[in-house]
């Protein structure tokens, strides 16, 4: 996802959703956190599992699942949650991003 780098600078790349519930535990990290990018098919808990175990730590963060074969929108009808169905296009992943950090600043400003 060097794109997203390249469009908008800081980002954490996570090897899965262990590792990702252990970053926003830390103050430092949370604190920064603008947006949180699923694809799902990493090892540990996906899918809405990670989703609300996301939220129930931090529940206005921004997430944008890439939905993997078999999910659907409905799986993530939650609040602060865009589902887009996979094949994602960059340029519509990267102008929902952008779409999704704008509102996420406006929400804190």
């Amino acid at each position: 996802m060097s794109f997203l780098g390249r469009r908008f600078g800081d980002v954490q790349r996570v090897a899965g959703a262990a590792e990702a519930l252990c970053l926003i535990e830390e103050p430092e990290f949370a604190n920064r956190l603008g947006l949180v990018i699923s694809a799902h098919h990493s090892p540990g808990i996906g899918g809405p599992a990670f989703v609300a175990e996301l939220h129930s730590r931090m529940p206005r963060v921004p997430v944008l699942v890439l939905g993997a074969a078999g999910e659907v929108e409905a799986d993530y009808s939650t609040e602060h949650v865009v589902f887009l169905p996979k094949p994602v296009i960059g340029e519509e992943m990267l102008a929902v991003t952008g779409r999704m950090l704008a509102a996420s600043k406006s929400a804190v400003a």
